[in-house]
């Protein structure tokens, strides 16, 4: 019989979810849309497509959990809370929804927790006891492990790198109402946003302007640098020193081994992490220079959230099983 964990990642557009087994390699994946107001006909559909996955598998399956990311999901009451760019509001219980369905074990925790996890079980971290994971997608999420452990908080939400102040007092508005968030400076959106401001400050030549704000992409970004654009190149440039100068501010909280960086804009490999490194090296506390590994996420790029989701389940078994009886 084989053994499958169901990894689920919740996005403002499409739910992502994948069969995964206990090495980590995704079986079977598929997605259904995140547009249901009706969070109980979201559910029935996701269980629905779940099921019709499982159905399709040549082999005998058992599943064995079910593992949730979410932005603004909390680990210790299995809820999603205020999630803006979702269409329910206020506290929904994911957990006990799914449960109810497939009477299986649920854990929950926000996408880039979920990521951490994945990077610790099946990545780059594994082995490591203390390292911090950055998302950089369309915002900046962030997880922590210390001591081997996953920060949670006392109320589920630690580690939101994301929404610490970049700009005191004013800077770029943010989703979550505050400005001068560090995502809104430091994502594939605050890439574009520094792209616009240089066009419309410096009035530099670029082939950017060409493209409307909602058409480009990172990768045309990318693009246009390794081209020798110089907008895209300083663009680049300046979101890798926001970036490195925040993470030497967070070595100070946990003092990791390694800080992994994935999502979209990771993707661009040098033309993000050298101005990070060089600029994370120049802010860091004497004491930690040379220390802290600045490195790509080693799992598959396409399934990372699936995989970290289905990784908090494997994680609960792992820890029940190391209790002595």
């Amino acid at each position: 019989m084989l053994e499958l964990i169901v990894g689920i990642d919740i996005g403002g557009t499409s739910t992502k979810f994948g069969l995964v087994d206990t090495s980590g390699k995704v079986r079977i994946h598929s997605s259904i849309a995140t547009d249901n107001p009706d969070i109980n006909a979201y559910i029935a559909e996701l269980a629905k497509a779940i099921r019709n996955s499982v159905d399709s598998l040549d082999e005998n399956v058992e599943l064995i959990g079910v593992g949730v990311g979410a932005p603004n999901g909390n680990y210790k009451k299995g809820t999603i809370e205020d999630a803006p760019n979702l269409p329910w509001s206020g506290s929904i219980p994911i957990a006990d929804l799914l449960e109810s369905e497939f009477s299986l074990p649920v854990k929950l925790t926000n996408d880039a927790n979920a990521a951490a996890m994945g990077e610790m079980m099946f990545g780059g971290a594994k082995g490591m006891q203390d390292f911090i994971t950055i998302t950089l997608g369309t915002g900046l999420g962030s997880g922590f492990v210390a001591n081997g452990q996953l920060i949670q908080g006392h109320d589920g939400h630690a580690g939101e790198l994301g929404h610490i102040a970049y700009k005191i007092g004013g800077g770029r508005l943010c989703k979550c109402g505050k400005k001068g968030c560090l995502e809104t400076y430091v994502s594939a959106t605050g890439l574009k946003r520094t792209v616009y401001k240089l066009l419309a400050d410096h009035h530099m030549d670029s082939e950017l302007k060409r493209y409307s704000f909602d058409d480009l992409n990172t990768k045309m970004v990318a693009d246009a640098a390794n081209n020798g654009d110089v907008v895209a190149k300083e663009a680049f440039e300046y979101t890798g020193k926001v970036l490195g100068a925040k993470l030497a501010d967070a070595v100070g909280h946990t003092s990791p081994e390694a800080i992994f960086i994935m999502g979209g804009l990771a993707k661009a490999g040098g033309l993000i992490f050298k101005p990070t490194i060089k600029h994370f090296e120049k802010n860091l506390l004497n004491v930690y220079q040379g220390k802290i590994k600045i490195l790509p996420s080693e799992l598959d790029s396409t399934h990372t959230p699936i995989i970290g989701a289905a990784s908090l389940i494997l994680e609960d078994i792992e820890n029940k099983k190391s209790i002595p009886v």
